[in-house]
């Protein structure tokens, strides 16, 4: 069953990069008590991926935050250390905390996993993005096959905007 607006977000424990090297980090250490914008992408380093999503994100972060946006976080199918890398190839900094959800256990629960076999790349993750406060999906914007517009930072500001 996929994901929808007003459901609570399953627990997942997913592996970020710090100063120490990969740590895994909770659903509850991310979300609970705050504003999350959380977009996922098929892979990193794909064109989209690289050209537009997470690009955007990074470069509309202050609005997102003046909008009550406490963190941004974009997650993939993809092991931590790829998610590190894409993530100083693009240099997102502190702006955007980079997820990997490795084995793709956080995308099935959520029930928004991608069969991407005919390109090679197994089970990823759908293109979308979501506004969660306090665990808690409050607006989930899901792209159709091969498009790019809903899980765009810019069409969340102005959803944020009302």
């Amino acid at each position: 069953m996929t994901i929808k607006v007003g459901d609570r977000l399953p627990e997942a424990t997913f592996m970020t990069f710090t100063a120490e090297g990969p740590a895994p980090t909770t659903t509850d250490d991310i979300f609970n008590g705050k504003t999350v914008a959380l977009f996922a992408v098929p892979g990193a380093f794909t064109p989209t991926c690289s050209a537009r999503h997470l690009p955007g994100f990074k470069d509309h972060a202050a609005d997102l935050k003046a909008l009550g946006v406490d963190r941004i976080a974009c997650v993939s199918v993809n092991d931590v250390f790829v998610m590190n890398a894409w993530g100083k190839s693009q240099e997102v900094g502190d702006s955007v905390l980079m997820l990997a959800d490795g084995n793709g256990a956080f995308t099935k629960a959520i029930g928004l996993e991608l069969d991407a076999s005919k390109f090679g790349m197994g089970p990823r993750s759908q293109r979308y993005s979501m506004v969660v406060k306090d665990g808690v999906v409050d607006k989930l914007n899901i792209e159709g096959g091969g498009e790019y517009r809903v899980s765009a930072a810019d069409y969340m500001l102005d959803q944020l905007k009302g």
